[in-house]
């Protein structure tokens, strides 16, 4: 049966004790091309595995990648990056918003007539403004949802 080691940890692990692979493959009692080709992620035997878990002084499993796992963390890092830029977007959004309709107000102030010469603008900037807040309030409720969902 082949297993999935974790390549980088292992040799991290090697180059925490100064240890080369010779030395490694000599504690273990396995081949220096099996430690290379462990170290480049192909997959290893469980002998092998056990062997360097032997070497380490560790339990096999600590040595062995969860793929799937790693696979569900990086997505939900993404995720999370990708919700904290989408806030950081509607905060900029939001502030250069109210910026532009101080300056609208004083266009219009400054103007004189009594109309509000920036009406249709302001209307525009604030649908826009609306649609990016919608925006996030739907990505957020997904997010949450789908977070109860795998739980």
């Amino acid at each position: 049966m082949r297993l999935n080691p974790d390549a980088a940890k292992i040799r991290r692990w090697r180059d925490e004790r100064h240890w080369s692979q010779e030395h490694l493959a000599d504690l273990a009692g396995i081949g220096v091309r099996t430690i290379q080709r462990i170290e480049n992620g192909e997959a290893a035997s469980r002998e092998s595995l056990m062997a360097l878990a032997a070497a380490f002084n560790v339990d096999v499993y600590v040595l062995t990648a969860d793929t799937k796992a790693d696979a569900a963390r990086k997505r939900k890092e993404k995720q999370r990056k990708g919700l904290a830029a989408l806030r950081l977007s509607f905060w900029i959004s939001l502030a250069s918003y109210v910026f532009g309709m101080i300056l609208f107000a004083g266009i219009s102030i400054g103007a004189g007539g009594g109309t509000y010469l920036m009406l249709w603008p302001s209307i525009w900037w604030t649908v826009g403004v609306a649609g990016h807040a919608l925006t996030l309030v739907i990505v957020e409720l997904v997010t949450r949802y789908q977070q109860t969902e795998s739980v």
